[in-house]
């Protein structure tokens, strides 16, 4: 332990000795390091925040929504989720247990004592704030009873309470979306803004109420959230779905499939796939510039060899065995790798913080922990290993040739 310490304490020596040549030295781990910590932190703050947001949704939930592809868009010719699907889904198929369907409702936009705002409205039924876990800040939600009387009220979001500006409660009073009249029932909690987009720019009304302002000629984009009664029965309450919905439009046995039934933890261990999946192409990259830099700490090495190989040579005319030199050098290398590892994970967390900042509605850049010490670890390991080569050519100098060396 006593000759690590020393080798340790000569390797910090050597380093402060040429303390530019070091610096440069760990410019390619510095930036390696750092460009990895600074995507890894955006990453996975992003990642977080879609998780808390799907999390919300609990394994029971599903999601129904139609499928689109290229020749779809192409030709104009979209699948969409009927009413009568809603229905099926609603009433036929066992252990379905709340359905929320959502429709978005093509409106002139909102308005308010004279100012304006262009809203999303949404028509749902009063199920949508149990399925999904949201619920009003003021005043309440939709309630059957005013579906069944086609009741002109609406939830509406902060933003466009506070576009129109009405007061903080404005449970009570009463705006237009497009030619009719809606009384506000409730104000629904604050969700924020995704990369520069509100969240809370919406007005919800109820879904009979949605179709009647939509009219028979048009066919409106519809998905539908519901839940499971029994947690431990999701796929095969999948698997009904899946067949009642075919049966109600009517696909022949050889179509494939035309919607799509999602479950939410589905939704979120896809995501975390793709995230992951991103980072490791991103880490594979950036590695190749720790490997640059790892040749760069071979070459200094070698160099300091050449240059010290008198005091190599006396150091083992005054005792030194191979193995000590060995570890002076390999400490020597892992120490400059792992200081600009170090440099390069601060300023890596770093511009992650500032590009959060400046980029309106982006989430707060998080790095975990194991991250921060497989980095640090990771760069310490490239310089150890391409350390190897100098110091072993170190280790290997014959004594009185490297006290003769000039």
């Amino acid at each position: 332990m006593q000759a690590f310490l020393e080798a340790f304490r000569a390797a910090l020596a050597s380093l402060a000795a040429h303390r530019m040549r070091s610096f440069l030295t760990t410019l390619g781990i510095l930036i390696g390091t750092g460009s990895v910590i600074a995507v890894v932190a955006l990453v996975q703050g992003f990642s977080d925040s879609i998780k808390g947001q799907l999390s919300d949704l609990g394994g029971s939930t599903l999601t129904l929504r139609a499928v689109n592809d290229n020749e779809n868009f192409r030709t104009g010719k979209l699948n969409t989720i009927s009413f009568d699907d809603i229905r099926v889904l609603r009433y036929r198929v066992p252990g379905v247990k709340d359905v929320a369907p959502l429709m978005v409702v093509q409106a002139a936009g909102a308005s308010y004592k004279g100012r304006t705002s262009s809203p999303q409205v949404q028509a749902t039924t009063a199920d949508y704030a149990l399925v999904n876990n949201r619920f009003p800040a003021f005043g309440r939600f939709i309630v059957d009873s005013d579906d069944r009387g086609h009741r002109r009220v609406a939830i509406i979001g902060t933003d466009l309470r506070d576009e129109l500006k009405m007061p903080k409660n404005p449970v009570g009073e009463y705006f237009r979306i497009g030619a009719e009249w809606f009384k506000v029932v409730g104000v629904m909690e604050k969700e924020g803004e995704l990369f520069g987009f509100s969240r809370d720019n919406y007005a919800i009304i109820p879904f009979d109420v949605g179709r009647a302002m939509m009219g028979n000629s048009n066919e409106p984009m519809i998905m539908a959230s519901f839940t499971v009664a029994n947690l431990a029965e999701v796929e095969a309450v999948r698997e009904r779905v899946k067949r009642a919905i075919r049966a109600s439009r009517r696909l022949a046995s050889e179509a494939d499939d035309d919607f799509k039934v999602e479950a939410a933890d589905s939704v979120l261990k896809q995501f975390e796939k793709i995230t992951g999946t991103a980072t490791l192409v991103v880490a594979g990259v950036v590695g190749i510039s720790l490997l640059v830099g790892g040749i760069g700490i071979m070459n200094i090495m070698l160099v300091s060899v050449t240059e010290r190989t008198r005091e190599i040579g006396i150091l083992k005319a005054l005792g030194a065995t191979r193995r000590d030199i060995l570890v002076q050098f390999l400490l020597e290398a892992g120490l400059l790798a792992l200081l600009g590892g170090i440099i390069g994970i601060a300023l890596g967390y770093g511009l992650a913080l500032l590009i959060a900042t400046l980029v309106p509605g982006f989430p707060p850049a998080h790095v975990p922990v194991w991250v921060v010490i497989a980095a640090a670890g990771f760069s310490a390991l490239v310089g150890v290993l391409f350390g190897i080569m100098p110091a072993s050519k170190a280790a290997g100098l014959d004594p009185i040739e490297a006290l003769r060396y000039e």
